[in-house]
């Protein structure tokens, strides 16, 4: 059982939900990601995603693109991301680690390699935001060869013929795409998400995740609700950005323990 599914089996035992914060890799420097890794564990977080910086991510708002911007001038890519998780992995042997990212680095430094790497880092999953499920079948069986969770983002226009392709493929979690858009770019609107979110559970026993809207305490208690696990980004991004160094962890754990509370508030009173 990998740290991914055994941490949802361990939360749905306690009837919680996953807290799972992105952020990226190498902002505001590289200096400050293993702190900042360190510090959302300490405050509430169950997983955690890390972005690996790219010059073109499609599917991420101005805000998380901003945050590539930042560590690519730091130097920071794929190669120094892995090495940054390593180090955070050195001392933290529990929290589930899921590094986000594109095609294009990946193929650069070549899939074999890619694989080595994060297995020798002992990374428990990769979501690949431009692999097609039709175009990863032999990424897939090597993550699986070597005990990694392949995670596929669901949208919101994902039918139920490319659902069940996907699911077919997936290991891990599920993450359902909150909204038609980029990272933060909408607000949520839950009855959809809700319908959206008991349809796929009808194909699968896999935990669902559901990210890309999640902005505040209320909403990341509306979609604990329905699913089991929040992923949050953007807004984390947003305190980053908005944090000089002095104040920034201290502005993040803040952020994460409402974050945490509203969810476990939810989870205590669904009891």
């Amino acid at each position: 059982m990998s740290r991914i599914q055994a941490t949802f089996k361990s939360l749905k035992n306690k009837k919680q939900k996953a807290l799972v914060p992105f952020f990226t890799a190498g902002d505001p420097h590289p200096g400050k990601t293993v702190e900042i890794m360190n510090a959302l564990v300490d405050s509430g977080a169950d997983m955690i995603e890390l972005g690996i910086p790219f010059s073109d991510p499609m599917a991420d708002g101005p805000v998380i693109q901003r945050a590539s911007e930042r560590a690519l001038k730091n130097s920071v890519g794929i190669t120094t991301t892995i090495k940054l998780a390593a180090e955070f992995r050195k001392n933290n042997k529990m929290t589930p680690l899921i590094l986000m990212g594109y095609a294009n680095p990946i193929e650069a430094i070549g899939i074999d390699n890619f694989i080595s790497l994060i297995k020798n880092a002992d990374i428990d999953g990769v979501i690949t935001v431009d692999y097609p499920p039709e175009e990863s079948v032999q990424f897939v069986k090597k993550l699986k060869e070597n005990n990694i969770d392949s995670i596929f983002l669901i949208s919101p226009t994902t039918d139920d013929k490319r659902l069940k392709l996907i699911i077919n493929q997936a290991t891990g979690f599920l993450y359902y795409v909150s909204l038609k858009g980029v990272t933060g770019s909408a607000n949520i609107d839950i009855k959809e998400v809700s319908e959206k979110v008991k349809n796929i559970k009808t194909f699968t026993d896999l935990p669902l995740g559901v990210g890309f809207g999640v902005r505040d305490a209320k909403t990341a208690k509306e979609v604990a609700e329905i699913s089991d696990a929040v992923v949050i980004g953007s807004r984390i991004v947003q305190e980053i950005e908005n944090s000089n160094d002095k104040d920034l962890i201290n502005n993040i754990r803040n952020l994460m323990v409402e974050i945490k509370s509203s969810i476990n508030k939810n989870s205590e009173t669904s009891e």
